[in-house]
């Protein structure tokens, strides 16, 4: 028998996308408690990295997100409400967390590619919204990108002609 063989299976990591599609997951979840019990950011990651197995997800992220969003509300809720057929405040609330979640990806994480922030927006929306939620949550912020990231999608469509 060789050593291979006496050694317990150890579970495979998964992939960055995973991880952090993850975090994104747990960030929508957190927000939403924040925005619904108002408790302080602290506190609700703190009770998150207690309470879940984040060994799958991208800490770092999470932590980027909730801070980085519920610092920036009224600029995030600003940059999209052009977009808006509602006022804010008439908002379902995961649509709104959703919508808060994008727009800070298109804002603030310009590393990340501007179709890969909606679509991972739009995929929270089925998940955890209303039945035509993503539709809305995709439309949103497909004009927001065209505000946000106009040479990103410009110097896209040149690459494409």
């Amino acid at each position: 028998m060789s050593d291979n063989e006496n050694k317990p299976a150890t579970k495979k990591k998964l992939s960055l996308t995973t991880q952090r599609r993850n975090a994104r997951s747990y960030a929508l979840q957190a927000l939403y408690q924040w925005e619904i019990a108002g408790q302080p950011v602290n506190e609700i990651e703190a009770q998150f990295r207690v309470d879940n197995d984040m060994r799958d997800t991208d800490i770092k992220l999470f932590s980027e997100l909730l801070h980085g969003i519920a610092g920036a509300k009224s600029d995030l809720d600003k940059s999209y409400l052009d977009f808006l057929d509602r006022q804010v405040e008439e908002l379902d609330p995961i649509e709104l967390t959703v919508l808060r979640i994008g727009a800070f990806e298109l804002a603030q994480r310009i590393e990340v590619p501007y179709r890969v922030a909606i679509n991972e927006s739009v995929e929270l929306a089925k998940k955890f919204g209303a039945t035509d939620s993503h539709r809305y949550v995709n439309g949103v912020l497909d004009k927001l990108a065209q505000r946000v990231r106009m040479a990103e999608i410009r110097d896209q469509r040149q690459r494409k002609s």
